[in-house]
C-alpha cells in the first residue's frame, strides 16, 4: 500500500505541474515543473514520507527500464543521426567540457564560500 500511495503522490505532483505550465503557458516541461514543487514541499517538511521512499526506490531499482525508449527512438532514427553525426558529436563534446568547467567554477566558489562562511575551521 506504501508503494500505491507514494506512486500516486508523484503522479499528482506531475498532474498539477503539467496543469500549471498549461495554464500559465510556461515554456518548460510540466514534470519538471512537478519535480520542482515536489522538490520545494520535501525541503519544507524537512522528512521524505515513507510512502514516496518506497515508491521512489522501486522507480530507481528499474531505472535502466527507461531508456529503452530512448534506444528504440535512436534506432529509428539512426539514419539522420549517421547523416549529422559531425554536429551531434561538437554537440555533445562542447556541453560536456562547459558542463565540466561550469561544475568545477561552482565547486572552487563553493569551496571558498564556505571556507570563509566557518572562518577557515575545519581545514586542519
Amino acid at each position: 500500500m506504501q508503494f500505491l500511495n507514494g506512486i500516486t503522490l508523484l503522479l499528482v505532483y506531475q498532474l498539477v505541474g503539467e496543469v500549471s505550465v498549461r495554464l500559465a503557458g510556461v515554456p518548460i516541461p510540466g514534470p519538471v515543473l512537478g519535480m520542482v514543487m515536489l522538490f520545494l514541499t520535501l525541503w519544507i517538511r524537512g522528512a521524505v514520507p515513507e510512502s514516496v521512499g518506497t515508491a521512489s526506490s522501486a522507480l530507481l531499482s528499474h531505472l535502466s527500464l527507461l531508456f529503452v525508449p530512448a534506444g528504440v527512438g535512436m534506432m529509428a532514427h539512426f539514419s539522420r543521426i549517421a547523416d549529422e553525426w559531425i554536429p551531434i558529436t561538437l554537440a555533445l563534446l562542447l556541453s560536456t567540457i562547459i558542463t565540466m568547467v561550469a561544475t568545477a567554477l561552482i565547486m572552487q566558489f563553493t569551496t571558498r564560500w564556505l571556507g570563509r562562511s566557518t572562518g577557515g575551521q575545519g581545514d586542519e
